[in-house]
């Protein structure tokens, strides 16, 4: 019944037109940022100047890999974010909006199991797009740029070159750890979604949270504390490609957003709880 029960909610979440809105803004931006990249010399010069004045041959590493990479930092920073809370937004508030949770909750299921199902499918739909947004991001760029090796660089954060191989497995894992980022998201999206609100106020409450953490984390007089905000632990998935991986750092922001998602979790289902939905 736990499996019907879920299929049923991925089914309600999929057959929403707004659900996909994500993944075709995804497309969209990854196409203008990939053309923009191939056909003026901006950012391609930036590059090159920085791997020669490294020592490095520039041609070696202006590939496919290297593009899909570049296009993520402004995508996993504002545009992830904005589609994850969107739908963690409407899990819940948008069935009590349109007065569908007063029939789901007439029926012998718990509130408990009924939330569980649906950051499930939230959980799902998050990875879903984070799997889409490095496969479209490679798939495109391959068009444009051949396959070679792969430059990352994060000002005042790390600078990385690796082969095609060895670039490809830290692209994968990059995106496998900016899953954590996606549900953590929408994991605050759907908390705000369990409380008398409607699914445009969820959604703007999770993103400004978000951002708030974001500006402040920024704040120069704030870098000595900027392992107390939540953005610091959303962006662990740079360390990815990073030589070598910090893997304790890695751990330690894993257990932080672990603790935010039941913590997330947990205010949700209590919320719900108390909340009178069938009168």
């Amino acid at each position: 019944m736990f499996y019907l029960q879920l299929r049923n909610e991925l089914w309600k979440l999929f057959a929403k037109k707004r659900t996909y809105i994500g993944f075709l803004m995804f497309l969209l931006a990854q196409n203008v940022i990939i053309l923009l990249f191939r056909f003026t010399n901006g950012p391609r010069v930036s590059m090159i100047r920085t791997l020669e004045g490294n020592g490095y041959l520039a041609q070696q590493f202006i590939s496919a890999l290297t593009v899909a990479t570049f296009m993520l930092l402004p995508i996993a920073y504002l545009l992830l974010p904005l589609y994850v809370s969107l739908v963690g937004g409407d899990l819940v508030a948008k069935e009590a909006e349109d007065g569908t949770l007063r029939m789901i909750l007439s029926r012998p299921v718990s509130r408990l199991r009924l939330l569980l199902l649906k950051w499930l499918a939230g959980a799902f739909f998050s990875l879903a797009l984070v799997l889409a947004l490095g496969l479209f991001g490679v798939v495109f760029a391959s068009f444009w740029f051949p396959w070679k090796g792969l430059f990352v660089f994060i000002p005042g954060e790390l600078f990385s070159v690796f082969d095609a191989a060895g670039g490809l497995q830290h692209y994968v894992a990059a995106h496998l750890m900016m899953a954590t980022k996606a549900v953590t998201v929408m994991g605050l999206a759907f908390m705000f979604s369990c409380f008398n609100v409607k699914p445009a106020a969820a959604t703007i409450l999770a993103l400004s949270f978000v951002f708030a953490n974001f500006i402040m984390q920024n704040i120069p007089y704030f870098h000595d504390l900027q392992h107390w905000f939540l953005t610091y632990h959303l962006n662990i998935w740079q360390y990815m490609f990073a030589q070598p991986i910090p893997w304790w750092k890695i751990g330690e922001s894993l257990s932080i957003l672990l603790g935010f998602n039941l913590t997330f979790l947990v205010i949700g289902l209590t919320v719900f709880q108390v909340r009178d939905i069938k009168s």
